[in-house]
């Protein structure tokens, strides 16, 4: 019999995913300062690809010059970046897995361009030379259609499809949230003014894209650490629009996948999702996930999928060691050179030393 987490999965406009195991988008800074794909890059996605995940999801990844959150961002903003995308995917797809691109803005979260702009966002914030300013329409009407074309660069190169970021905290999540949204106008107050943004870089990816391309959505659901405003109800109406709106699949982050929903104690956040969602679009979770046993809670709760990120550092092969093999996952602490071996490059490693206990020197 055909493990759970090994059946093939369909999105809502009837691709077929291999298997129900994810690679999620995990920051790594190791791209060209230019935004182009390099070595590092590709080694460590096509380390998991070959390990058995049935979808690859690459990190965030900028739309503009002006979205760009960190040094070292893998960059979808211009044509020029195409070949390296199509290089990408050649490379995941001969392992038989999906490449799925998370398009992102970091809005009030971006760095500074070259040329001394200054981030800006749905509403102001900060003072002197961390001021955000806040955003016009014609900064929206630009960005939205910045991923729609972000999206059509992605299919060019022979991509499978987009996740739209709009949790986190950056852009689109700074729009939904009542914290970060202090507009007056049709951008800000109600939740439909607030979920304009989000649902527009919808409605225009999908427009730009062919049917069979997957454009989906990542949604932070509540308030979680600097995430703030979001509350689960408002979350799961705007998904709900967005499927609407021609959504393929609905990825929640949770950070800590074990725990029920801080506004509902009693029930677990997927469960909440994937009881108001159609049925044809896959809902996908992410956190904290390690051994196959919380995966298959997830799919429990009602998750069609688990996204890895921090188990699939550490676990390039996954679903073929901890799945199909029966092993116990490894688990951090990880020496540099461990980690070397697991396809991280020097400046991958030094990011996960910002999560405590990750990296044993």
């Amino acid at each position: 019999m055909t493990h759970p987490l090994l059946k093939p999965m369909y999105f809502a406009n009837g691709v077929e995913a291999p298997n129900r195991i994810w690679l999620a988008p995990m920051t790594n800074q190791q791209s060209h300062d230019d935004g182009a794909l390099s070595e590092d890059e590709l080694r460590w996605l096509k380390a998991r690809s070959k390990g058995g995940f049935g979808v690859i999801e690459t990190c965030a990844t900028h739309v503009a010059l002006d979205g760009q959150g960190w040094p070292g961002e893998l960059g979808i903003f211009d044509d020029y970046l195409i070949p390296g995308w199509r290089r990408l995917a050649d490379a995941i797809h001969d392992d038989g897995a999906l490449l799925i691109t998370q398009t992102f803005h970091g809005g009030a979260r971006s760095i500074p361009t070259k040329d001394g702009l200054a981030p800006w966002s749905c509403s102001a914030v900060g003072e002197g030379e961390n001021a955000v300013r806040q955003g016009t329409p014609e900064d929206f009407e630009r960005t939205i259609e910045a991923f729609a074309q972000a999206a059509r660069r992605v299919a060019e190169a022979g991509g499978d499809g987009v996740e739209l970021h709009g949790a986190h905290a950056y852009l689109v999540c700074q729009f939904l949230s009542t914290a970060m949204n202090r507009r007056t106008d049709e951008w800000g107050g109600s939740l439909e003014n607030r979920a304009r943004m989000i649902r527009q870089v919808m409605q225009a990816t999908r427009a730009a894209v062919p049917d069979d391309f997957v454009v989906g959505v990542r949604l932070s659901p509540e308030n979680y650490s600097s995430t703030r405003g979001l509350d689960i109800d408002e979350s799961i109406t705007v998904a709900q629009w967005l499927c609407e709106d021609g959504a393929d699949f609905i990825h929640i982050s949770l950070w800590d996948a074990r725990e029920n929903s801080k506004k509902y104690p009693d029930a677990h956040p997927a469960r909440l999702f994937r009881d108001a969602l159609p049925s044809q679009v896959p809902l996908i979770t992410a956190g904290y996930i390690w051994s196959v046993d919380d995966a298959l809670r997830q799919l429990d709760h009602g998750a069609d999928a688990v996204a890895l990120g921090r188990a699939a550092i550490a676990n390039p092969a996954w679903p073929q060691r901890v799945v199909q093999d029966g092993r116990a996952p490894t688990r951090p602490p990880l020496t540099p050179g461990q980690l070397g071996d697991r396809a991280l490059s020097d400046r991958f490693v030094d990011y996960m030393r910002r999560w405590p206990g990750f990296v044993e020197d």
